[in-house]
């Protein structure tokens, strides 16, 4: 007569073999690499959308750099005007 370890290795063993055929038929191998595959495809957008992001950024700090010199430029034209317009 087996003894209650070997009894319970053995029926561990079973339903470790059940549960594998089971993934299998259930396609559970498939649907962990899909999960693997989404999860890799959110880091990429997530990384291309963190790199949009710092170059609209940066963009829109050089827009405001150009528009201040723009102000500036405009400012010495309408002083340059007035003056040689008296």
């Amino acid at each position: 007569m087996k003894s209650y370890d070997e009894l319970s290795r053995e029926q561990a063993s079973r339903e470790n073999s059940l549960v594998s055929k089971l993934m299998e038929e259930l396609g559970m191998e498939e649907l962990a690499g899909f999960e693997s595959e989404l999860t890799e495809r959110q880091s990429v957008t997530l990384f291309k959308i963190t790199t949009e992001i710092e170059d609209t950024q940066a963009a829109l700090n050089q827009a405001e750099q150009l528009t201040q010199r723009l102000r500036k430029h405009l400012e010495r034209l309408k002083k340059l005007h007035q003056i040689l317009s008296k």
